[in-house]
């Protein structure tokens, strides 16, 4: 299997010390680095050891906290769901996918949930469906994270597909091996 490392020159420092600043620090940051401007973003996910998922993610900003999700995966276990999250660090270098961390949740919610619930973690996305032939799709809204914005910004992070589905339990929703990892980048709207 081939590892990818992507190298962006002060993003990935810029990106981890924005965790420890405040809203309006943030915003200061985002405005310096040209991050505030971000509207679109893509992820793309390889397999990690053994496994054989792999696909896009698209996310685009549309403000107040919203963002567009769609994806397109292959490589599924035909038939089944597979739990889907945004993971705290952009780093898909370990072979099982676990350099990603824990789910997202900059707000240290410590809960689980399905999207839309109040209480849940910020990277909580659910779940995909995959067909017969194991190709799954997304194209859905959620809400409580931004792009580069001052509310959960998810540029730099990791996104997970994980080999069961997400059955909302605690603490992650027992979604078994991480099958997929990528990193969500600045989108090439061109």
């Amino acid at each position: 299997m081939r590892r990818f490392r992507i190298l962006v020159p002060g993003l990935a420092a810029a990106v981890i010390g924005f965790a420890a600043l405040a809203p309006s620090a943030v915003k200061d940051e985002h405005q310096k680095s040209g991050l505030a401007s971000v509207k679109n973003a893509v992820a793309v996910l390889h397999a990690t050891d053994g496994n054989k998922a792999h696909g896009v993610v698209r996310f685009m900003d549309h403000g107040k906290g919203k963002i567009h999700v769609t994806a397109e995966l292959s490589g599924l276990k035909p038939g089944a769901q597979h739990g889907f999250h945004i993971h705290q660090f952009g780093d898909c270098s370990a072979p099982d996918g676990t350099s990603a961390g824990g789910h997202y949740d900059p707000a240290g919610v410590g809960h689980h949930g399905e999207p839309g619930a109040d209480k849940r973690h910020a990277g909580d996305l659910g779940n995909i469906q995959a067909d017969t032939a194991g190709n799954g799709t997304l194209d859905a809204m959620f809400s409580g994270i931004t792009i580069a914005g001052e509310m959960n910004p998810i540029i730099g992070r990791g996104v997970i597909v994980h080999a069961e589905p997400d059955d909302y339990g605690q603490p992650t929703g027992n979604a078994g091996a991480r099958i997929a990892c990528g990193v969500i980048g600045v989108a090439n709207t061109k």
